[in-house]
């Protein structure tokens, strides 16, 4: 890891790039970690592990086209349906962020914890594909009165207010990037090239 040395994130959200900063930064101080604009290729809302992979993966391969960067990445959040087994046949909504990393030849998957939102935002969320960080920002000025100055994903993100800011978005998602950095970190393990980072 101490070869690499430009990291290119699939996004210019600032939490998203202080996850990647503060995950490569432990293995690789001097990276530089850039932000580019890029397309998921998936609803805005991603439902189901198949498209919040999806946009992870082509937010890493958008990251990576015509660079040549040593890392890409690329971190998708979305909505998963888990039964929760708190009654006979409850369904729930988890919020998940998956993190993909390519070096250009092969892609490693992550993803982070998960946490539900209440009821009234994922109904709206799943059914509508309403962005649930607009849905939560709504529900959370109407109940806590707050209005912020910038929407919940470009600061604390919405499990950082769930939280009472103890888990900002940022370290939210930097534990995503460490799950898929693994396989770079350890390359002999997984069948990669020594020389791959």
């Amino acid at each position: 890891m101490a070869a690499v040395r430009w990291v290119r994130v699939g996004s210019v959200n600032e939490p998203k790039l202080a996850a990647v900063r503060s995950a490569i930064g432990a293995y690789a101080p001097d990276a530089k970690i850039e932000g580019v604009a890029v397309t998921s290729g998936v609803p805005e809302q991603p439902v189901g592990f198949e498209e919040i992979i999806c946009g992870a993966r082509n937010r890493a391969a958008g990251a990576w086209s015509g660079s040549s960067c040593d890392l890409a990445v690329g971190i998708e959040d979305g909505l998963v349906a888990l039964a929760t087994g708190a009654s006979p046949g409850e369904i729930a909504h988890l919020n998940i962020g998956c993190v993909a990393i390519t070096n250009g030849e092969r892609v490693s998957i992550g993803f982070s914890s998960a946490f539900g939102y209440p009821l009234e935002c994922t109904v709206r969320a799943v059914n509508d594909r309403e962005p649930i960080g607009v849905v939560f920002d709504r529900l959370w000025k109407t109940h806590r009165g707050e209005s912020a100055t910038k929407p919940s994903a470009l600061s604390v993100g919405n499990i950082g207010r769930l939280s009472n800011g103890a888990l900002p978005r940022a370290e939210y998602a930097r534990h995503g990037v460490l799950c898929a950095l693994v396989a770079f970190l350890q390359p002999d393990l997984y069948g990669l090239d020594e020389d791959a980072v």
